[in-house]
């Protein structure tokens, strides 16, 4: 087809945005060096009349002749080869969250109430002591000892909420979640390594002068005295490995959360 419109004469081509339908032909005509614009299908739907694809490529003519049709917004190529990762990891982000509710309901099922006393059952806490009934330990004290130090609970506490009852159906449906959980922490980590040499890849950006932020109870404190640092945040587990901050302010040029927004 490229090959065909370049005999024809064509320099520009105009296709709706179809999805992934659409995506194979945009980059075949666009390697070939067509100016290839891809415009909103709502856009081109007002056409009267029985539609078909024959009347549909002459009614985008008509509209890109005269003019009147808007290309659609599209990343540049190093945006677009990191883009796919950055949502592969988000979905696996979530399935990991549904094997946390898995693992949750499962225990409660069993009058475990493990979650009155662990906020977080995808923390540090939580599995150490799935795992360890998993592997056959049922006594409350010992399980209790595997609790971190941070949380609040006592280890009576967190004791109590582990007497439950204990059925081999139940342990095998938690041993599933918890084998589907640790399969979607390694396609995250993979996520994580793959999308490292993308980001150092892209170009950086001179660091743009930003206007001091207007006088305010959240920017300056009482008789003008200097602005607080932003308290350091910590890694959480779902975190990439790298500092994703400094990364976005070496690509954009500034600090994107400290932008404040226009209001005129």
């Amino acid at each position: 087809m490229a090959q065909w419109l370049k005999d024809c004469g064509i320099e520009s081509v105009v296709m709706p945005s179809t999805g992934v339908y659409g995506m194979v032909v945009y980059e075949v005509l666009q390697s070939h060096g067509f100016q290839v614009n891809l415009v909103d299908a709502r856009g081109t739907k007002n056409l009267p009349g029985r539609k078909s694809d024959g009347q549909e490529c002459q009614w985008l003519l008509r509209l890109h002749t005269s003019g009147l049709l808007r290309s659609c917004f599209l990343p540049p190529e190093s945006i677009r080869r990191l883009r796919p990762a950055w949502r592969l990891r988000d979905r696996h982000v979530k399935e990991a969250g549904r094997c946390v509710q898995h693992m949750q309901r499962a225990l409660t099922e069993r009058n475990v109430q493990l979650h009155n006393t662990i906020s977080d059952l995808g923390g540090v806490t939580g599995p150490a002591i799935i795992r360890a009934i998993l592997a056959g330990e049922r006594d409350p004290v010992r399980l209790a000892a595997l609790r971190d130090r941070r949380i609040p609970a006592s280890p009576e506490e967190l004791g109590h909420s582990l007497r439950g009852n204990w059925k081999e159906e139940a342990l095998f449906e938690r041993q599933q979640a918890v084998e589907a959980y640790d399969f979607y922490g390694r396609q995250i980590a993979e996520c994580d390594r793959r999308l490292q040499p993308y980001l150092a890849a892209l170009p950086s950006r001179e660091s743009v002068p930003q206007a001091p932020a207007a006088e305010g109870p959240t920017s300056r404190g009482p008789a003008g005295k200097p602005e607080v640092p932003r308290k350091v945040v910590k890694r959480k587990g779902n975190e990439p490995p790298f500092d994703i901050e400094s990364q976005q302010r070496r690509i954009l040029g500034v600090d994107a959360p400290t932008i404040e927004a226009s209001t005129g």
